[in-house]
C-alpha cells in the first residue's frame, strides 16, 4: 500500500527542512546540532505533518480545516521556540 501523494510530499518537505541545518553546520559555528537535535526536530516535523494530514482528512469545512491547521502550526512553533531558546523557561527546554 502506498502513501497518499499529499502526505508523501509533506514528509519529503519535512525531510528537506532537516537538510538546512545539516548543510549550514560546516560553514558556521552558529549552527551546532547533535544527532539528538535532528531526532527531536524530525519527530516534531513528523508529528506536524501527520497532524496536518489527519486534520485535512477529517474536517470538511474549509474555514474549520484551516483554523485547526493554523493551531497545529502554532503549537509546533511554540514547542520549537521553547526547545530552541527556552522562551517559557520550562524544564524540558534544558534550562
Amino acid at each position: 500500500m502506498s502513501l497518499p501523494t499529499r502526505y508523501s510530499r509533506l514528509l519529503v518537505a519535512a525531510g528537506c527542512l532537516l537538510l538546512l541545518p545539516l548543510l549550514a553546520m560546516p560553514f558556521t559555528d552558529e549552527v551546532n546540532w547533535t544527532a539528538g537535535d535532528f531526532l527531536v526536530m524530525g519527530a516534531l516535523l513528523f508529528a506536524l505533518v501527520s497532524a496536518v494530514e489527519i486534520i485535512w482528512r477529517k474536517t470538511e469545512r474549509g474555514e474549520v480545516r484551516y483554523l485547526w491547521i493554523a493551531l497545529a502550526v502554532l503549537l509546533f512553533l511554540l514547542i520549537w521556540a521553547e526547545l530552541a531558546v527556552g522562551i517559557f523557561g520550562t524544564p524540558f527546554a534544558g534550562s
